[in-house]
């Protein structure tokens, strides 16, 4: 089988199943932007958008990006074409535009596109917080937002999107085209372990049964309850001067506005909270190799995963593979996964007390929750289990797609043509 994925961060949302796909024998071509990474057995090609300066209206400059990158990663699709290379199925994320002409390419080809977001103007992230509301040219600005998206609804012949909340996100209609598959956890990888260690350069060496509070995003910012977390850190470490807080994550801006003093959110928080901060106790390690980050998880007393209505993080659920005790926030996404008392504690998203006050009980009492942790662990072995659940849903998915009668007999006229 020929396999071509296509996605501007390898490997992305695809390094499992990519991997599988090579390490079976098939043919496995990814187009991509990054230059970094490499998957055994999978040919990675990278592309560049023509990029210019545009005198186009703001609402449509992220769609011209998108139209660049369609263009780009079509031009990669006819090399390849020339070259006698015919995917038997393209598998891509639609949210840059990256396989918007792909069938222009290989029409009889399917297409299967990753719908990850669908923005609204109302009841979403974009007005959730009232501490950042939309302005009126915000509201209109994200309907202009989903023209990428509707395109490729229309293009593609079946979608793909991780959690049954997102797929809501999606108008009804295109409900029926869309399957629920995350991509999994590695559960035998990502686990609790009590003899984990993490060592921080100057600092006491860190084990399971300290008093650990742990938060982890890929960048630290609002989207991700950022600022409510670091407002919650004073109390908390003035109730226990043993606790040691391990912030994982990058400077930028993933999501949302950048702040309107400062270079980041973290030098925002840290100049918003002056010396209230006992900074010898609040350690901010940036991006962990994927070792470090795990101990970083596995020594956690508590963990802290807060964000918006937006996409789920995949740090929250390898936080609860790991047996982490998940102090969470009550919105959309993250209650699909947590029943509060259940497999974890859930929070509104906006009272810092109630923050503290379940951080506190987890660290005075670490031994009552021991069930809530075997609990989260469970949860992510039953439904995200990447071995015994996702990676065979998806494959099922492959299947399923690859012997629909009118695509199986236009792929070999396709072949012969």
């Amino acid at each position: 089988m020929n396999w071509l994925f296509i996605h501007q961060n390898f490997p992305a949302q695809y390094v499992h199943i990519a991997r599988h796909l090579a390490g079976r024998g098939d043919a496995v071509c990814f187009i991509t932007q990054q230059r970094d990474r490499e998957l055994p057995g999978v040919r990675k090609i990278v592309y560049v958008p023509r990029r210019q300066a545009s005198k186009v209206h703001p609402f449509v400059r992220e769609f011209e990006a998108s139209i660049e990158n369609g263009l780009a990663v079509a031009q990669v699709c006819e090399g390849l074409k020339r070259e006698g290379f015919r995917p038997d199925m393209v598998i891509g994320h639609n949210g840059w535009g990256e396989t918007l002409y792909v069938k222009d390419v290989w029409p009889e080809t399917i297409l299967l596109s990753y719908f990850e977001f669908f923005y609204h103007a109302a009841d979403s992230d974009l007005d959730f917080d009232p501490e950042f509301p939309p302005s009126p040219l915000d509201r209109v600005r994200i309907r202009t937002r989903n023209v990428v998206n509707l395109l490729g609804l229309e293009t593609a012949d079946w979608g793909q999107t991780p959690t049954e909340w997102q797929k809501s996100l999606y108008p009804e209609r295109y409900w029926p085209q869309i399957s629920v598959i995350h991509e999994g956890v590695d559960t035998a990888l990502v686990r609790p372990d009590p003899s984990a260690r993490l060592w921080l350069r100057g600092r006491p060496l860190l084990a399971p049964g300290q008093q650990i509070v742990t938060y982890s995003a890929r960048n630290l910012e609002p989207y991700r309850g950022f600022h409510v977390f670091m407002r919650a850190l004073p109390p908390l470490l003035a109730r226990f001067p043993e606790l040691q807080v391990l912030i994982v994550g990058g400077n930028g801006v993933s999501y949302g506005r950048r702040p309107a003093q400062g270079t980041s959110w973290r030098e925002a928080m840290l100049s918003e909270l002056g010396g209230r901060l006992d900074l010898g106790r609040v350690h901010f390690l940036g991006r962990l190799p994927y070792p470090q980050y795990l101990a970083a998880l596995q020594v956690s007393a508590a963990h802290v995963y807060f964000t918006y209505p937006f996409v789920l993080s995949w740090s929250f659920l390898e936080a609860m593979a790991a047996g982490c005790l998940l102090v969470a926030s009550k919105t959309p996404p993250v209650e699909e996964v947590v029943r509060d008392g259940e497999n974890g504690y859930l929070v509104d998203f906006f009272d810092r007390d109630a923050l503290v006050e379940r951080l506190s009980a987890a660290l005075t009492r670490p031994d009552r929750d021991a069930r809530i942790r075997a609990a989260a662990r469970a949860t992510v072995e039953a439904r995200y289990d990447l071995k015994s659940v996702c990676l065979p849903a998806y494959l099922a998915l492959l299947d399923r797609l690859l012997q629909r009668p009118a695509r199986r007999e236009a792929a070999a006229r396709q072949r012969t043509g």
